[in-house]
């Protein structure tokens, strides 16, 4: 923000007119500030950079070097080595020469060897020596010191998910869903499974696996032992789960897409966990314990010696989880521990953190809130690390020589993310970062350092490095973003507003910039609402953030206030949803909205809503079983919970046919007859998540019951748009109905 400092003494006489200059100049100042348009956040070429450029990619290569891709354009970076004390910076790698030599390649053109050379994607070796890449459908390997390219497989098809062995000498990779792997120096490749098909998946993660239970983005399903002679791998059988039809509209020739979906009450696929020698022969690990069509796989693992693969297994209701111990040679299993809370166990499952004598940290949240526990080897309770009403986030690991664990958590604010450390026996609990906000580390091999990501509400993204009791070393990337100053924006608020049965849900108001307590204003609503999928937080929003601010600058006062089970407390104050969706949320909601209509600067009769997905859910429930709301718009929703997959849905609702009245009941769809407000719904024609089904049975029953509402649809558009233009199309879909429902500046 502009500053400008009138220093005037208290006890001074203003000179004729000074006072006046004075006020003018701040306030000609202020005026001098920019308004934000809508091209300022969101034109493909008019845009505001408002997070600014901060250093992405950083990854360590040993205990005081870490590899840094500096961006030179948006599509290409020059690979650094940096010294983490000093800052110092070398060529991680020789370009120019990698560059000569892939032009060399058959087939490569020059522009295709510069980006391959100045590639953010490289996957590096171990020792970062040498660097894995893709030429056409193709894996090459590229040594560094030897100057040297070398083409590993030659046979048609995509290799997908390659990785190096952790010694650096073998290659893996899924093609046509068989698992395979290729020495480096022979070129030899080998076949590990030879069943893959479009049902039969082997290495590789299907739909719901990946969203649901890994973590979206993550396709990767097989895990190299520490020794690199084995690969633990699942065998997803895709054979029993229905197909959805996704059709894409816009070529003359209709594009038509068939994905594997099991929705709530369907079979889910059949997994296996093998275990394949590099040399070939796959032990398949016993689950016979465990129906085939009732158990999920939720993590893999191998302990540090190799001689064991260690893997949860859920039912299909995930209300247990058992980590298990399987022998890779003979298949054989037992269990550990099982693990069991009030309500579910809840996928992503952290691999247990494994300890040079044998016994591990296992993160639990059965007494309803994450927490560490150490155990023995055989699955005996030693005792608990950490406690308390608040939630580790991430346990980065141990280390052992210290004595410390290293972790992340919401000990200090629940609004935010600290870094921390901690003695193995509960001990000497250390909160290491020192600015409130969220920050996210990345520990050095030797726990001497760690790379903080920080960022608060005002304040975007910058990078520093820190000792690893906190200190900090030096600022890797300050981030500063000059073009913050220019606009006239409002410091967001934090506050807390009790429900009516006490629970303190935190929420966060953005006031006009000339906020007025006289005046009334329309209030909009941002909401998620899913569970432990908090919306308030101290740390940078980036482009919906400054679309809050610009709705705040016409005159709207943005809210934000997270229902019980979105809060992010914890997995305690979540269980209450069990069985019927969007009823607490919304009970949540209105408290929240009392006590909005109690401030004498709202204008209770004009409250929007708005969100996306699980949020489009819950705008689209409000809308249906509340009169507080006068608009909404719902994105992606989900309207009719019998569309939703099954791990998500039933994890919550149970299934279909135990809880027919609970599906019906949390699904707008069957009330759309008691629409009250103007709802604007929008969706993406090819969205393979939350299906467009869902929004076009919502507007037939609409339609039926003779209520009028707004669609809006993206085609080209999975579950949000990505495209640029129709991203700013959407924006602009969006303010111009807000505008028009809730008349800012009246």
């Amino acid at each position: 923000m502009l500053k400008l400092k009138v220093r005037l003494k208290p006890d001074a006489t203003c000179v004729r007119g000074a006072c006046a200059v004075a006020l003018l100049l701040i306030a000609s100042a202020a005026s001098a500030q920019k308004t934000l348009t809508l091209d300022d956040i969101f034109d493909p070429d008019k845009r505001v950079k408002f997070s600014g450029n901060p250093v992405t990619g950083l990854e360590w290569v040993d205990a005081n070097h870490y590899a840094w891709p500096r961006e030179v354009t948006e599509e290409t970076v020059d690979w650094q080595l940096v010294d983490a004390v000093t800052g110092n910076v070398q060529p991680l790698f020789d370009a120019s020469t990698m560059e000569n030599t892939l032009r060399r390649l058959a087939g490569v053109t020059a522009g295709e060897a510069h980006g391959l050379a100045h590639s953010r994607g490289l996957a590096f070796s171990p020792t970062h020596a040498s660097a894995l890449f893709t030429i056409g459908d193709d894996l090459y390997v590229y040594a560094f010191a030897d100057d040297r390219a070398v083409r590993l497989t030659y046979v048609p098809g995509a290799e997908e998910n390659a990785s190096f062995s952790p010694d650096g000498k073998l290659v893996a990779f899924v093609r046509h869903n068989d698992l395979f792997v290729v020495d480096v120096a022979m070129r030899r490749e080998s076949a590990l499974t030879t069943d893959g098909s479009a049902k039969i998946l082997n290495g590789q993660l299907d739909w719901v696996y990946e969203e649901e239970i890994f973590g979206r983005g993550n396709h990767q399903a097989y895990w190299w032992s520490p020794d690199s002679s084995r690969i633990a791998y699942l065998r997803i059988d895709d054979t029993p789960v229905p197909g959805f039809t996704i059709v894409d509209h816009i070529p003359y020739d209709v594009g038509v897409d068939q994905i594997d979906y099991p929705k709530a009450g369907d079979p889910n696929p059949i997994v296996k966990i093998g275990v394949a020698a590099v040399t070939g022969g796959t032990e398949w690990l016993d689950t016979s314990k465990y129906s085939a069509a009732d158990h999920l796989i939720a993590t893999v693992t191998w302990t540090p010696d190799s001689r064991h693969v260690v893997f949860g297994v859920e039912n299909r209701l995930q209300t247990w989880l058992d980590l298990n111990d399987g022998d890779p040679v003979s298949g054989t299993s037992r269990t550990i521990l099982r693990e069991t809370t009030k309500g579910w166990v809840e996928p992503p499952v952290a691999a247990p953190v494994w300890l040079k004598d044998g016994t591990f940290i296992w993160l639990s949240e059965r007494n309803g809130w994450k927490h560490a526990y150490h155990y023995k080897r055989d699955g005996t309770l030693i005792g608990a690390v950490t406690g308390g009403r608040w939630t580790v986030d991430t346990l980065h690991g141990v280390d052992e020589n210290a004595g410390w664990a290293y972790f992340s958590a919401t000990e200090h604010s629940p609004i935010g993310v600290d870094e921390y450390r901690i003695k193995l026996d509960g001990t000497g609990l250390q909160r290491l970062s020192r600015t409130d906000g969220t920050h996210h580390a990345d520990y050095s091999p030797a726990w001497t350092f760690y790379i903080d990501t920080w960022s608060d509400a005002t304040t975007p993204w910058m990078v520093r490095l820190h000792t690893s009791d906190g200190s900090e070393v030096r600022v890797i990337d300050a981030n500063h973003v000059a073009a913050l100053g220019d606009y006239r924006l409002s410091k967001p608020e934090f506050l807390q507003v009790k429900t009516r049965d006490g629970f303190a849900m935190e929420a966060e108001m953005i006031k006009p910039p000339d906020f007025n307590p006289s005046r009334r204003y329309p209030v909009y609503q941002f909401i998620y609402g899913g569970p432990h999928a908090p919306v308030v937080a101290n740390s940078w929003g980036g482009r919906e953030q400054m679309y809050h601010q610009l709705l705040a600058q016409m005159g709207v006062i943005v809210w934000m206030c997270d229902n019980r089970s979105a809060s992010g407390k914890g997995m305690e104050p979540t269980w209450a949803i069990a069985g019927h969706l969007g009823e607490l949320e919304l009970r949540d909601i209105e408290d929240g909205i009392s006590w909005l209509k109690q401030q004498p600067y709202v204008d209770g009769t004009r409250i929007g809503i708005h969100g996306w997905s699980y949020g489009g859910f819950m705008t689209s429930y409000a809308l249906t079983h509340s009169t507080s709301f006068v608009m909404g718009i719902a994105g992606g929703t989900v309207a009719d919970w019998r569309d939703y997959d099954t791990v998500y849905t039933e994890r919550y609702m149970g299934l279909p046919q135990d809880n027919p009245d609970g599906y019906r009941k949390s699904s707008p769809r069957w009330s759309a007859s008691q629409l009250h407000g103007a709802l604007m719904l929008i969706h993406g024609t090819i969205d393979d998540n939350v299906h467009m089904q869902n929004t076009l049975q919502f507007a037939y029953e609409l339609q039926k019951a003779g209520k009028p509402f707004e669609l809006m649809l993206y085609p080209k558009t999975r579950h949000g748009p990505s495209d640029p233009v129709l991203i700013k199309h959407l924006r602009q879909t969006m303010l111009a109905f807000v505008v028009q429902q809730l008349k800012p500046g009246q």
